[in-house]
């Protein structure tokens, strides 16, 4: 059998935070950004800059601790989240748009014409930076197919490098994912984020993946918004001699017995986390 090259989006630090009762200092977002990148993760979504000065010095420090791993720095759909990221030297520029005519009409009071105008603009904005652009598809799991296709046709005019199908509420099946992306037109990297309201993120991000998206995005023990994320230690060992996603699960088990203590406070206390990981 062919083991297939797939890539991890790790997005503990976003989504991940998102959990309740969960709450990182800038020291531990650093820590926990340098033990991921020398695990071997592909890309981490270190957070959203637009949230104010600190999450921003996290991001610059985030940047200096990691030697491989590219930076992401999630925004809304607006010109002031962008600023906020580019000034922090992300990497990756993510420019969530919301999909489903419901988010459109509740959450931006616009229509379909206005979102492909203001992602235009978004987009113009982060290439005059001469940053990379991802766009992602916010509640996909409930948007038009039609217009998801006109996103992505929209996203691959724009230089969009990377496409993030979004379920957002947690409610797709591995066939749902599967039919979703089999209508996607090629000419662009996908990416799976799945949610686990139903328990199903890891078997929804596996089918994502088989049906051919490049990037799985995951969280350290499943931590994320409501129910989770994916959770990456299951998902390589779900997808073990079939996926290749750089990362050896001895080494992820070993990180996460270190990080325990840092993500789940109420066990241990800060100070017994590794001064080498803490060191700035």
């Amino acid at each position: 059998m062919t083991i297939k090259q797939k890539y991890i989006v790790d997005t503990t630090l976003r989504d991940g935070e998102q959990s309740p009762g969960i709450a990182f200092t800038l020291k531990e977002k650093v820590a926990i950004a340098r033990a991921l990148d020398q695990l071997g993760v592909s890309r981490i979504e270190a957070g959203t800059p637009a949230m104010g000065k600190e999450e921003c010095q996290a991001f610059e420090k985030i940047r200096l601790a990691c030697r491989y791993a590219r930076i992401i720095a999630w925004n809304r759909m607006n010109l002031d989240d962008i600023k906020s990221s580019i000034s922090c030297g992300a990497d990756i520029i993510h420019v969530c748009v919301p999909a489903s005519d419901l988010l459109i009409r509740e959450k931006l009071r616009k229509n379909r014409a206005e979102v492909l105008e203001q992602l235009t603009a978004c987009a113009d904005f982060v290439h005059s930076a001469n940053k990379e652009l991802t766009i992602g598809l916010e509640d996909a799991s409930r948007a038009d197919r039609d217009f998801i296709v006109r996103l992505t046709q929209r996203a691959i005019k724009l230089g969009a490098s990377t496409l993030r199908i979004s379920d957002t509420v947690g409610i797709m099946s591995p066939s749902a994912i599967k039919a979703c992306i089999n209508q996607i037109p090629a000419g662009i990297d996908l990416e799976i984020h799945a949610h686990n309201d139903l328990g199903m993120a890891v078997a929804n991000s596996i089918q994502g993946l088989r049906s051919g998206a490049k990037y799985a995005d995951a969280t350290l023990f499943g931590i994320g918004e409501r129910a989770g994320n994916c959770n990456l230690e299951h998902l390589l060992i779900a997808t073990k001699g079939q996926l290749d996603f750089g990362i050896r699960l001895d080494d992820l088990r070993l990180l996460q017995e270190i990080l325990s203590p840092v993500i789940f406070k109420n066990r241990h206390t800060v100070h017994s986390f590794p001064s080498s990981l803490l060191a700035r």
